[in-house]
């Protein structure tokens, strides 16, 4: 039952393009990786012999076990991906993902011909994936909803920027229905103007676990600065173009509530109200 709202969030198809995008990537790194050790060991390997006629093969051992190593790794993280599940080091994976795969990958896809976008797209698709196998639950005063102002009306009068206390739930804008989803699960809710003031907001509230909405190029810098804090990230849809009357799926937003929040806290949502007498 647990795995089911994962297979809602994410289409319940398992090898998506941003997959299919990031596996590929990661099949042409690991290749390259492959191209560059043999190189390695390939180029000093007259010189080597001049001084021991062993240490080619030493060196050849040494190599061979490093990109085991990485190879390993890499099927590894690529397996957890594909089946959802929590395998071995998730956590350590995502890190790996975070720091290491995600400027090494941008750099293939911009040799590949693959855009930014889409490379993040897959960037983020592969962390929700890595962030859903540890199967994080939290009660909702440590989860928190990370919003853009873009989602805001652009003619709005009232400032939300950082707290949402002054929506007048007008229905102009997806905010009206953030506020409904924070007030119906008890999570704390926040709007942020930017990388700075998103980073202070994380500061001053200590979540266990974020549900974002950004574009692209946010998400993945935020996921990347918020590092080891689990960020789970939706992406927004600009229909007006970037930073202009944003929206964003309520329907996903909940899922992902339903899916990180502990048993209890969903259980008292669905549970009937006491009718007034």
């Amino acid at each position: 039952m647990a795995e089911e709202p994962a297979k809602i969030i994410n289409g319940g198809n398992s090898l998506r393009p941003q997959k299919r995008i990031f596996l590929g990537l990661l099949a042409l790194t690991c290749l390259l990786f492959t191209l560059i050790l043999g190189v390695f060991w390939y180029v000093p390997y007259v010189g080597l012999t001049s001084i021991n006629p062993h240490l080619p093969l030493i060196l050849g051992i040494i190599f061979g076990i490093l990109l085991l190593l990485v190879v390993g790794i890499l099927v590894m993280l690529a397996l957890t991906v594909v089946l959802g599940r929590d395998l071995f080091f998730s956590r350590k994976l995502r890190g790996l993902v975070i720091k290491l795969l995600l400027p090494l990958m941008s750099g293939v896809g911009k040799i590949c011909g693959v855009s930014k976008e889409k490379v993040r797209r897959s960037f983020i698709e592969i962390n929700n994936q890595l962030v859903l196998a540890q199967h994080v639950r939290t009660t909702p005063d440590k989860l928190l909803l990370l919003m853009p102002h873009c989602l805001q009306f652009h003619e709005c009068q009232f400032r939300i920027t950082g707290s949402t206390v002054h929506c007048k739930r007008c229905g102009k804008c997806p905010i009206t229905g953030l506020v409904d989803l924070s007030e119906k699960y008890h999570v704390g809710l926040a709007v942020a103007t930017g990388g700075t003031l998103a980073r202070r907001i994380v500061v001053e509230r200590r979540p266990r676990l974020i549900i974002a909405v950004a574009c692209e190029r946010d998400l993945s810098s935020g996921i990347q600065d918020s590092y080891p804090l689990p960020i789970f990230g939706i992406i927004n849809q600009r229909p007006h173009g970037p930073c202009y009357d944003t929206l964003v799926n309520l329907e996903q937003v909940e899922e992902a509530l339903r899916t990180f929040l502990v048993p209890e806290a969903v259980a008292a949502v669905e549970a009937p109200q006491p009718q007034p007498a």
